[in-house]
């Protein structure tokens, strides 16, 4: 366990310097910055190559870390869900909490949170913080699902390379929630019958 720990340790130190990771999730490997730090985030759409309109995502804990970042109209039925489906490969894009300056790109207004159903991931965001993150690949191409191929592609770009072993999972499904409105934006594991099931108490 020592090991693991001093994994984590240097991995959470990285980002706190403002470096950009790689972690194992439940899905795939992906590239990680605190959510907070805009330069950090930046250097993740220029690693990436991806566009700055489509934003990041943030991995949080659990809803205790995702709370601050959400408008307060929008918890009730944040908590609906994350009780359901986080931790887990759901990423739920909302409204976020007015005056929160996170420059994740995409729509200022929102930003789409996920609980991880893996314990490096999380475990790493109850010491660095929510986590700005994208799936470990140049913009197109397929997602890494071992460390082995994280470190291929971006060689030693990165401030750390948290070795989970093999993810083989699929990306997230992501949905837009707006009140009792959810609108899919990317199909996943997580089926949207089964979302609005919940968000509509069904």
């Amino acid at each position: 366990m020592s090991g693991v720990e001093e994994v984590l340790d240097a991995a959470a130190a990285a980002l706190r310097r403002g470096g950009v990771v790689a972690i194992p999730t439940d899905t795939v490997y992906g590239l990680a910055a605190r959510a907070e730090d805009a330069a950090a985030c930046e250097r993740i759409f220029f690693l990436k190559g991806r566009p700055d309109h489509v934003a990041l995502p943030v991995l949080v804990a659990d809803l205790a870390q995702a709370a601050p970042l959400v408008a307060d109209a929008q918890l009730p039925v944040l908590a609906r869900l994350a009780e359901v489906f986080w931790p887990g490969p759901l990423t739920l894009v909302v409204a976020r909490r007015p005056g929160l300056s996170l420059d994740l790109g995409g729509d200022p207004e929102s930003v789409g949170l996920r609980s991880p159903a893996d314990d490096l991931a999380v475990e790493l965001c109850r010491r660095a913080g929510p986590l700005a993150t994208t799936s470990a690949n140049r913009h197109g191409e397929p997602p890494c699902h071992d460390a082995a191929a994280v470190r291929a592609v971006f060689g030693d770009a990165l401030g750390a390379i948290v070795d989970g072993g093999h993810r083989d999972g699929v990306p997230s499904t992501v949905v837009g929630v707006e009140g009792d409105e959810v609108h899919l934006l990317r199909a996943g594991p997580v089926d949207l019958a089964d979302v609005l099931a919940v968000v509509r108490g069904g």
